[in-house]
């Protein structure tokens, strides 16, 4: 196919211990995931209606690059998730067959114009420019699942400059990785090459040009990066 334009890249994620990458098709993510993050947010936490949003493919920010301190906002803010990593599709699953939709985990930063984000709810209005913005969706190397899946008392943490910021365990997801993905697929049809950020938990807070972090899902996956 010619194309009057050239073709944007594809953006990928490195798979820890190969060669060949992971392309990215779409980002999901799911909002109040966590019962105290949701409570700190000011909400009330809902296990009958998750809530969902998206960023570009091409917000990634791989192979531990910096990350740019983003235009139009004083309130850059840490989330730091389980991403999952998709390697077939669908529509109108169970949480069953949702599962197996899963090819991989990693962990990444859901980054935040905060500022950006409470003008947005205060008028009722979307929060595309406070979550889709550029380099908004940094993400480590992912693990194939055939080779380490986590379990509920698998650890999630974030450090900035040494420090714990945010520290849970995936039981403590209101919803799991299987009814996200079962939620999802009534609403879009699914795809290979789609991420899904599964929701972050309490300690959000401020990142300043500088700050470097250190995100952990237990012994599977790490990011670390800098704020410049």
């Amino acid at each position: 196919m010619s194309t009057v334009i050239p073709p944007p890249a594809l953006p990928s994620l490195p798979v820890a211990g190969r060669a060949e990458r992971f392309p990215v098709r779409r980002i999901f993510c799911i909002g109040r995931n966590y019962a105290d993050h949701a409570k700190e947010m000011g909400a009330t936490p809902d296990r009958t209606n998750p809530m969902f949003f998206t960023k570009p493919a091409d917000a990634v920010v791989t192979d531990g690059n910096d990350v740019p301190y983003p235009s139009a906002t004083n309130d850059l803010h840490h989330e730091v998730e389980m991403v999952v990593a998709l390697g077939a599709g669908g529509s109108d699953l169970s949480p069953d067959d949702a599962a197996r939709l899963v090819w991989g985990y990693g962990v990444g930063l859901d980054l935040t114009r905060r500022d950006l984000q409470a003008q947005a709810k205060a008028k009722g209005a979307p929060w595309d420019v406070a979550k889709g913005f550029d380099h908004s969706a940094p993400v480590s190397a992912l693990v194939p699942a055939d080779q380490s899946c986590p379990v509920d008392a698998t650890p999630i943490s974030l450090e900035v400059n040494g420090q714990v910021r945010q520290s849970a365990t995936l039981g403590d997801m209101l919803f799991s990785v299987p009814e996200i993905l079962s939620h999802l697929s009534r609403l879009f049809e699914l795809k290979a090459g789609d991420l899904v950020f599964t929701g972050t938990p309490a300690g959000v807070s401020a990142l300043s040009r500088g700050d470097r972090f250190v995100a952990r899902l237990g012994d599977i996956a790490t990011l670390e990066g800098r704020i410049t």
